[in-house]
C-alpha cells in the first residue's frame, strides 16, 4: 500500500470514530478514559498538537474540541455530560497511575 492510499484510510477510518463518539454522546468520557486509556479530549489534544506540528495557528486545543465534539464544549458538558460516579472516579484514579 502506498503512503497516500494508506493516510487516506486513516483519515478516512479517523472521521468514522469521531462520527461513532458523535453519536454516542451517552458514554462518558471517564468510561472511555477507564476503558481505553483515551477520551474525546484526548483527540482534540492530539489533532491540535498535530495542527502545531504543521504550524496551523487558528487550530488550538478549544477549535480541535469543536471538531471532535461536532459543538463548542461548553455546550456538549451542559447537554450530556454527567457527575462522574464515586465508582467511576477510583477506577480513573487507578487507570491512570500518576499520569
Amino acid at each position: 500500500m502506498d503512503d497516500q492510499t494508506r493516510t487516506e484510510l486513516e483519515a478516512a477510518v479517523f472521521r468514522t470514530l469521531v462520527e461513532h463518539l458523535r453519536s454516542r454522546n451517552d458514554v462518558q468520557n471517564i468510561d472511555l478514559m477507564n476503558l481505553a486509556g483515551f477520551c474525546r479530549n484526548c483527540l482534540a489534544k492530539w489533532y491540535a498538537a498535530a495542527a502545531k506540528e504543521r504550524d496551523i495557528p487558528d487550530l488550538d486545543y478549544e477549535a480541535a474540541r469543536e471538531i471532535v465534539y461536532g459543538m463548542p464544549y461548553a455546550e456538549w458538558r451542559a447537554r450530556f455530560q454527567k457527575e462522574a460516579t464515586p465508582e467511576q472516579q477510583a477506577e480513573f484514579a487507578k487507570s491512570q497511575g500518576g499520569h
